[in-house]
């Protein structure tokens, strides 16, 4: 959320328009009746969200969902632990440096590294293992590091993803010149730490699977620019408002905030969900082109999540 647009003048939404936390478990909970067995909590940063855990606690009263949330770290020290009594199963941290000056460029952040890190090992403390560090990969700026962060967490247990920087949204300056190809990023960690593929967890896993030959540990590869896997998407996303998206790349999402608070049933409210989906057509990444990247003034990450 860069701050020369989220500044201290930005309207941001009124509390009464976010869904509250029983709206949400509801939405969840008609969700999972459709299917749905993996929820993620994300953001922008879901840990500002004032008593988060209650929500968590709220989801994790069935077993049988995964329950994952994906943070930027900086306050997993405090947090940690209370998420993790509270039934929170997985974590993802987002990592794009372990050098401070990139790390915060890349950010828009005054925090540290060191900060990141310090979650990292409270996270792990409570019993978060393996966390997955997710690294966005951006030409000139950070691809010279990525040995860098393959060594650091080499034989720690976690799992680092390198992604393709993506056209997400319109404020993050993005050109295909500043994507490195996830093989490249293959070739050149190979070099130093000899890898090898491995077989995907489940049908439609956004990251490529590879592991270390000697044994020390597992990475992976996320490449929705070069390799688009629209085809196998299987992830929609509700926004704090209420409102579904079928794609990262999305240009508009559905309300479904109005149905909720107007009386309808889970039943109508599924029924339409079921629509949406039925009739989704989305594509983005395989029809990437500079024109329709001018073109589209898509949603931003930081509003519906990665």
């Amino acid at each position: 959320m860069p701050k020369s647009v989220y500044d201290r003048d930005f309207k941001f939404l009124d509390r009464n328009q976010l869904l509250s936390f029983d709206e949400i478990n509801r939405m969840v909970n008609i969700f999972k009746s459709l299917g749905v067995e993996k929820i993620r909590i994300t953001g922008g940063e879901p840990l500002l969200r004032k008593q988060l855990e209650v929500l968590i606690q709220m989801l994790a009263k069935d077993p049988n969902i995964d329950l994952t949330l994906t943070t930027n770290a900086t306050l997993l020290t405090q947090k940690a632990k209370i998420l993790k009594d509270a039934g929170l199963k997985r974590i993802t941290v987002s990592l794009d440096s372990l050098d401070d000056e990139i790390f915060k460029l890349m950010n828009d952040m005054d925090v540290g590294v060191a900060k990141v890190l310090e979650g990292i090992e409270a996270a792990e403390r409570v019993g978060f293992k393996p966390i997955k560090i997710n690294m966005v990969v951006k030409k000139g700026v950070n691809d010279h590091t990525v040995v860098d962060m393959a060594r650091h967490f080499k034989n720690s247990g976690h799992i680092v993803r390198f992604i393709e920087f993506m056209d997400v949204g319109y404020t993050n300056g993005w050109k295909m010149d500043n994507v490195v190809p996830s093989r490249d990023l293959v070739a050149q960690i190979n070099e130093v730490f000899p890898i090898e593929p491995v077989e995907p967890n489940y049908q439609g896993e956004v990251a490529e699977r590879w592991k270390y030959k000697d044994g020390s540990g597992e990475i992976g590869f996320i490449s929705s620019v070069t390799q688009a896997f629209c085809s196998t998407c299987t992830r929609a996303r509700l926004s704090a408002e209420g409102s579904i998206y079928t794609c990262l790349f999305a240009t508009q999402g559905t309300d479904l905030r109005l149905l909720l608070r107007a009386g309808a049933t889970d039943e109508q409210i599924a029924d339409l969900i079921q629509k949406i989906w039925a009739k989704r057509e989305d594509n983005y990444s395989e029809i990437r082109t500079l024109n329709n990247i001018k073109e589209r003034k898509k949603i931003e990450m930081s509003y519906i999540g990665g």
